[in-house]
């Protein structure tokens, strides 16, 4: 039998992958909170739950639906966990927001209730494991995302007026054209005027700065301000797709439909913030090059903006 070589191997594996349905994965930002996670590329919440039904009750029709609702009920108890510890901002979680309101923790528990099961295993031993989830967007960013964000309205055009009308004015009498003598006209020189490019998206490379995603981070250059952030979109966007998308990898970044086909990349040079931070610094000459084009502010207004961390 003929021995591979690493490099063959290595290949064999890289080309399986995407058959698999495995490559995209690697790049989806989860973070792991106690027995559940947040996917933030794809922008949902999940959690398990398990289940067992009372020991006089094996083996009898009822187990299977009191296991089922005991790990329904351990899965809510779970999932509200995770949500309460989602990240705002770089200074405030979902408990925050819960801790202050009635009405947002009363919503909050309801939207909880009212997850989704995504997976359902019966074990030999009786028991049940279930996974539900939740988006982060929709109903659940429109209760938690900050009053900062409001609907930006469409800019509209301005209709010309119509014109005064004037008396007639008679016609000036033409004088005889003068006799020229041609001459060759002299060359005409190019333009060599800048002109802005025109970007569809951003990608923040946020990788080695500990930077922790967020439901609606910030952008600043290096003198504090705000280069991206609550000012700058529309809410029905932010509710929609989310401030931003989250990638652990810059290609796939880059690639998301979410910036389109341009996207203007920049490099974070920090965090900024207490902790570990989900507001991210960034060069001078980015925030200037975002700056110089009015274009830009339709993609940041619609959330095109795609952030990497590790």
């Amino acid at each position: 039998m003929k021995k591979f070589s690493v490099a063959a191997l290595t290949l064999f594996v890289l080309m399986i992958i995407p058959v698999l349905g495995l490559g995209a994965e690697w790049h989806e930002l989860v973070e792991q909170m106690g027995s559940g996670s947040v996917n933030w590329t794809q922008g949902i919440m999940q959690a398990k739950g398990i289940g067992a039904p009372p020991e006089k009750y094996y083996g009898k029709p009822q187990a299977g639906p009191m296991a089922l609702s005991a790990a329904r009920l351990d899965a809510m108890r779970n999932l509200l966990e995770v949500v309460q510890g989602i990240r705002i901002s770089s200074s405030t979680l979902v408990r925050d927001f819960v801790t202050e309101s009635d009405e947002i923790r009363s919503n909050v528990e309801g939207m909880v209730k009212s997850a989704q099961i995504v997976k359902r295993e019966y074990l030999s031993d009786g028991t049940v494991e279930i996974t539900i989830q939740m988006s982060l967007n929709g109903g659940f960013a429109q209760l938690v995302l900050p009053s900062e964000i409001k609907q930006v309205e469409p800019i509209k055009p301005v209709l010309p007026q119509p014109p005064i009308p004037q008396p007639p004015v008679p016609p000036p009498v033409q004088p005889l054209p003068p006799v020229v003598t041609p001459t060759t006209p002299p060359p005409v020189q190019p333009s060599h005027q800048p002109t802005s490019e025109m970007f569809t998206g951003m990608v923040v490379d946020a990788r080695g700065l500990s930077a922790r995603p967020a439901m609606a981070p910030r952008i600043l250059d290096e003198n504090g301000r705000e280069v991206y952030g609550s000012a700058f979109v529309s809410r029905e966007f932010a509710v929609q797709q989310g401030v931003s998308g989250y990638a652990r990898d810059l290609a796939s970044a880059q690639r998301n439909p979410r910036v389109t086909n341009n996207p203007l990349t920049v490099k974070g040079l920090k965090t900024e913030g207490p902790g570990e931070s989900s507001d991210i610094v960034i060069g001078a000459s980015d925030a200037s090059q975002l700056r110089s084009a009015s274009e830009n502010l339709s993609f940041l207004k619609r959330c095109r903006v795609m952030i990497v961390v590790d």
